[in-house]
């Protein structure tokens, strides 16, 4: 029953996850007008003028469905076991879209996110976990520990589908006539991410990979 549990469970999330890339690539698309007062853009008058913030804006926009696509393959043992060439091929994309173009554009948009100083500190410390977990997983994959590069890799993905929860959580619960919006934003960045650790939490636990009940096997 746990077994089928989790199929149902990963069968559901892969689900959501390619709904949602869709989704945002159909919302990515209004930015390839390049104009500065459409979607999100509306709301940031205040930098959209400032060429670095929106050269980051436009770096993490594009490459961010990217980054969600290339961890899908995380929900087959299947793929990652019978297909390990394409499974290294796909994580270099994935890690190098994180740590070379993604974390640092993070961190400048994040720096200026809406929220206030919550919303601000929210972005900053998803944006550092994202890059911690990425390069635990680096890490340990060089030293031959697949479950704790696995673990690392399901966390580090857990932050990076932050961004669907976000939109989740907002589309269901924010109502403009009794929230304020930039409380309301910077209290929806914390919850996307405590929402995600704990289902990353429940993942692992069910898979054995948390810390202590790791048993260690080497690459093939």
């Amino acid at each position: 029953m746990k077994s089928l549990g989790i199929k149902i469970f990963k069968a559901s999330a892969l689900i959501l996850i390619i709904l949602f890339s869709i989704l945002m690539l159909k919302t990515i698309s209004q930015y390839t007008s390049l104009e500065k007062n459409i979607g999100f853009l509306a709301f940031k008058q205040q930098v959209v003028d400032n060429p670095y913030w929106m050269i980051f804006f436009y770096i993490h926009i594009f490459s961010i469905t990217l980054c969600l696509l290339a961890g899908l393959p995380q929900f087959s043992n299947r793929f990652l076991t019978e297909n390990k060439s394409l499974h290294k091929i796909i994580g270099k994309i994935y890690v190098y879209n994180i740590l070379i173009i993604n974390v640092p554009a993070c961190f400048v948009l994040g720096l200026f996110s809406n929220g206030g100083i919550i919303g601000i500190t929210g972005f900053l410390i998803q944006d550092i976990l994202w890059a911690y977990f990425t390069i635990a997983a680096i890490l340990f994959i060089k030293k031959g520990n697949v479950n704790r590069h696995r673990m690392y890799m399901i966390l580090s993905y857990t932050v990076t589908t932050t961004a669907i929860t976000f939109r989740i959580v907002k589309n269901l619960f924010y109502n403009e006539t009794r929230h304020d919006y930039q409380l309301f934003y910077g209290l929806n960045v914390w919850a996307a991410l405590f929402i995600n650790l704990f289902i990353a939490y429940l993942i692992l636990r069910k898979e054995s990979l948390l810390p202590g009940k790791v048993n260690v096997r080497k690459e093939d």
